[in-house]
């Protein structure tokens, strides 16, 4: 059984530095707001986090991925309190942990040590135990026969999002032709300018919308009371880029961006 520690929310820290993701081939599905998670969970849950003085970086995923290791379960002793998602536990639901995939990641588990499998969601984060992959709810962790063994051994492959599932000749056919659908993140951002009146931040993001052609937003900032002088800053950022290296190429490549700073909202 799991000994993940109670009220995870509260027990994480945020990093404050960009999360380097690597991109992928495959169908693109939006990173956003699901019938079980808000849009603002799905984006706190995704920004890398220190737990027991380790840190972890929640990624994407795509159809058909897989991992190998052990997984634990938990049950009563978390029955009703608050997942990472937002939702309450509730351990006869099939749902599970996992340290850096996705909220609503959809995940069949299949037990190594006896073949039993089933498929649950993921809507939280742990377990936080060396060598172990997923933290199984106990109506999952029943049907796999954790309830009996305690820990075993297993593979986890990614199924689907947001509480659909794909067949196995939907995933075996997207991989032939590598058209997995994935979790596509992009919460990445190039500052583009900044400017203490307003008007010269309306003009600029006027200019990269064009520039951008509709493939990325242009906000505007306001920052208040700079460096403690009281002296407002609006700031100007372009943002929806899938990863830090799409932001830095682009901004590499765009002339006068050059050394503009890069951000994860």
């Amino acid at each position: 059984m799991s000994n993940r520690p109670l009220f995870f929310l509260s027990a994480i820290a945020l990093c404050s530095v960009s999360l380097l993701l690597t991109g992928c081939s495959g169908k693109k599905q939006n990173y956003g707001a699901t019938k079980f998670t808000s849009a603002a969970r799905h984006k706190s849950t995704m920004r890398c986090y220190t737990v027991r003085g380790k840190t972890y970086r929640p990624t994407y995923v795509k159809v058909g991925q897989t991992m190998t290791g052990i997984s634990s379960w938990y049950g009563p002793n978390f029955h009703g309190k608050q997942t990472s998602n937002g939702e309450r536990y509730n351990m006869h639901a099939k749902t599970a942990a996992h340290k850096t995939w996705p909220m609503d990641t959809m995940v069949k588990v299949t037990n190594l040590q006896n073949g039993r499998s089933t498929i649950v969601r993921i809507n939280d984060r742990g377990p936080f135990v060396r060598g172990r992959i997923i933290d199984c709810s106990y109506a999952a962790g029943k049907e796999l026969g954790l309830d009996r063994m305690g820990i075993a051994k297993v593979k986890i492959e990614v199924v689907g999002f947001a509480g659909k599932v794909q067949s196995p000749q939907q995933i075996s056919k997207a991989k032939a032709t590598h058209t997995q659908t994935r979790v596509k993140l992009t919460n990445f951002g190039i500052q583009v300018g900044a400017f203490s009146r307003y008007e010269g931040a309306r003009i600029t993001k006027q200019k990269y919308e064009r520039v951008g052609e509709g493939k990325y937003r242009v906000i505007i900032k306001k920052v208040d009371n700079v460096d403690g002088t009281g002296r407002v800053l609006y700031r100007v950022f372009m943002m929806g880029f899938p990863s830090e290296q799409a932001a830095r190429d682009y901004r590499d490549n765009c002339l006068g961006l050059q050394g503009a700073l890069i951000i994860r909202n």
